[in-house]
């Protein structure tokens, strides 16, 4: 399957998850990211919003809070395929922007330098066992990710892991994938 193939694929085989189920693999997901050791020494957390069908961040989020841990969020700019973090403190400083995704308000909250992570979350619909991913084709993540140096972390139910995916050159593997099955990579 091509990229748009498995985009499609993954999109439906998450929206057929119950939501009890997403609920309880979330939060065994989540509580498994809670014991690495990125995440024990981390002080910035960057981390995208979920959206209905994906694993639930609000957990993760929530911990953050409760730990003392700054949480910052992704803002895209689609004119210039770009992105930027900025932190959140509250979930009033986010904005539903497009395709259900929420975003912060850029006049209530501070830019966040790749430097001031020590991890971010990438997500995606499908993780091969080498850290590559297909996202949702807009390419945000890659483009950023050549400025960072930090941890890099994906969540992913096991529905969504496979063997082998498509990549090219410009596609940079996440270094750790967190599944209801455990860690790998």
């Amino acid at each position: 399957m091509d990229k748009s193939q498995w985009r499609k694929e993954l999109k439906n085989v998450l929206l057929s998850i119950e939501k009890e189920e997403r609920i309880a693999k979330s939060e065994v997901i989540s509580n498994l990211l809670f014991q690495t050791d990125e995440w024990k020494t981390a002080d910035c957390i960057g981390i995208t919003v979920s959206r209905v069908f994906e694993l639930d961040t609000s957990y993760i989020i929530d911990q953050a809070w409760r730990e003392g841990k700054t949480v910052a969020v992704p803002k895209c700019y689609s004119k210039h395929k770009q992105m930027e973090f900025r932190e959140i403190c509250t979930y009033e400083e986010l904005e539903n922007v497009y395709m259900d995704l929420y975003e912060p308000k850029v006049e209530v909250t501070s830019c966040i330098e790749p430097s001031q992570m020590n991890v971010i979350v990438v997500p995606g619909l499908v993780f091969d066992r080498e850290g590559y991913r297909i996202g949702y084709g807009g390419g945000y993540f890659d483009r950023y990710l050549q400025t960072y140096d930090g941890s890099k972390i994906s969540l992913a139910y096991m529905l969504q892991t496979t063997r082998s995916l498509p990549h090219e050159n410009y596609d940079i593997p996440v270094d750790i994938i967190i599944t209801e099955d455990g860690r790998f990579k």
